[in-house]
């Protein structure tokens, strides 16, 4: 529960909300949260911490307020530049008057800021449909740079989250009339056993580096889209501790975000953008995943509960906290790992194939697409199609399907596989890990893939007809691998491969165990 500060911040919310606080005229609006008052005028934003002291955050004093604004701009300053701008005091004159970064002492301090519109949270655009491939991809590779800078941090990773696991068992048990006493043992308990079975794995990432000063609370409400390229902001200011984590505890809550508001699509290509950038050092990693979802869950679970308590709201978010703890479970029993290769010449449509059935295969959220020209790309500036350049490519993607598929995730495979000894070498993958194979073949008139390769724009995949024409010349279809017709639209393709798939693949779009 909340504690009353020390300091009575009603005369400065009175003076933040008139017009002399502000540079130029314009209506002022006042948006409150727990730990803050935001105020939006014109071009700027201005906000001052709340005067309260919760069991996890103190900002009862005016030196703390001060410290956690100053530290929330150092945080986010570097990611957002164009959103962070300065920490200034509101002051008193001798004439009693308040003002804004004026002579007199401090009597408050606020964090000025450029406001955004709220319609470019990312939020807000994913409720409008507006969450596209490109953005989400854009999201994974700058949330891997956000990572990749953020400074190391020598916490034992299995430490982290065990701490964090019994703060949840300690809180959780006096919500059990919300959330059902059932449903919180059974998450509880199937996320300490695998804490156990995945210690050695986090305390060999946290000597790895993988465990960094993080963002702390990456969901789509702190992510803003400007100039049409997401930017972070509002990185968890009060705590060290819980700021500090494995990298993909951070992006876990990310991912969860995503599934719990139904854009598994979008999540999928989140972390397979994200696992690209990282340059496969985060794929072992994997392992650790649902972990790290379901933790993130049970939190929004308690928070909900907490929230309506604290604002005597009975059980308004009840539903919804229910859903994640349900999805908490889902994330502790992550349907079995297989391997699914997509092979044609170009312009059969394997990569469109993919990125659609990837979301719906194995553990949330989904497999992990590796695609040899994205693969081919990531390794030098100008690729190289020679057959030893190519079977370089071959063997790294496989390498990489190998470390994912350890981890226990789900992976597909997207690449012509002209060549039988590839062919040979994705299967035989799948059987030295005991993993299912499936591969599916396609195939379409050489007009229509030439037509299709014509049109291309932006795409990875550098064929032309001339390319096609020479692998069709010298294709070798896979031998045991399912053929689909792949000659008429992406929806027909889509359909052809999920037959051909059916039952052979779970996944966790399925009821939470009980």
């Amino acid at each position: 529960m909340p504690h009353a500060g020390t300091d009575d911040q009603s005369d400065v919310i009175a003076f933040l909300l008139t017009k002399a606080a502000y540079p130029v005229a314009a209506a002022i609006s006042h948006i409150q949260t727990h730990g803050a008052h935001v105020f939006l005028c014109g071009a700027v934003a201005l906000k001052i911490k709340r005067a309260v002291r919760f069991d996890y955050m103190d900002l009862s004093t005016l030196a703390r307020r001060e410290t956690m604004l100053r530290r929330e701009l150092d945080l986010n300053r570097a990611a957002a530049p164009m959103i962070y701008r300065d920490v200034v005091p509101v002051t008193r004159g001798r004439d009693g008057q308040l003002a804004l970064d004026g002579d007199g002492p401090p009597v408050e301090w606020v964090l000025r800021m450029h406001r955004f519109a709220a319609d470019c949270e990312l939020s807000a655009i994913a409720a409008r449909g507006g969450l596209t491939d490109q953005i989400a991809e854009t999201l994974g590779q700058v949330v891997q740079h956000y990572h990749a800078t953020a400074p190391h941090r020598r916490q034992a990773g299995d430490r982290l989250i065990g701490d964090i696991i019994g703060e949840l068992a300690r809180v959780l048990a006096d919500f059990g009339r919300e959330l059902g006493h059932d449903r919180i043992a059974a998450v509880l308990d199937r996320a300490r056993r695998s804490l156990a079975d995945l210690a050695p794995t986090l305390r060999a990432r946290s000597a790895a580096g993988h465990v960094r000063r993080a963002h702390g609370d990456l969901h789509l409400r702190n992510v803003v889209l400007i100039e049409g390229r997401p930017v972070l902001f509002d990185a968890l200011e009060f705590d060290e501790r819980l700021g500090t984590c494995d990298v993909l505890y951070d992006l876990a809550f990310l991912v969860m975000d995503l599934c719990h508001r139904q854009f598994e699509r979008q999540a999928n290509m989140v972390l397979r953008a994200y696992l690209l950038a990282a340059d496969g050092a985060e794929d072992a990693g994997l392992a650790a995943l649902p972990l790290f979802l379901a933790v993130r869950a049970a939190i929004r679970a308690m928070v909900g509960v907490q929230t309506d308590r604290a604002t005597g709201s009975g059980d308004a978010s009840g539903d919804e906290a229910r859903r994640y703890l349900a999805h908490a479970i889902r994330f502790l029993h992550p349907a079995p790992a297989v391997l699914i290769a997509i092979g044609g010449v170009s312009g059969t449509g394997k990569t469109a194939l993919a990125r659609d059935i990837a979301p719906m295969i194995g553990a949330c959220p989904g497999a992990i697409h590796l695609r040899t020209d994205t693969e081919r790309k990531a390794r030098v500036a100008q690729p190289v199609y020679t057959a030893e350049a190519r079977a370089t490519v071959y063997r790294r993607m496989l390498d990489r399907a190998d470390t994912i598929l350890a981890a226990g995730h789900s992976v597909v495979l997207d690449g012509t596989f002209l060549d039988p000894v590839q062919q040979a070498a994705a299967a035989a993958l799948a059987t030295s890990l005991g993993r299912p194979f499936r591969g599916l073949w396609l195939g379409a008139p050489e007009a229509t893939l030439v037509a299709r390769v014509t049109l291309r724009r932006g795409d990875a995949s550098d064929a032309d007809a001339q390319v096609v024409r020479a692998q069709l010349a010298g294709q070798h279809p896979a031998l045991g691998w399912t053929r689909i017709d792949a000659s008429g639209p992406p929806q027909a393709t889509r359909a052809a491969a999920g037959a051909a798939l059916a039952g052979f693949c779970g996944n966790d779009r399925r009821p939470a165990p009980p």
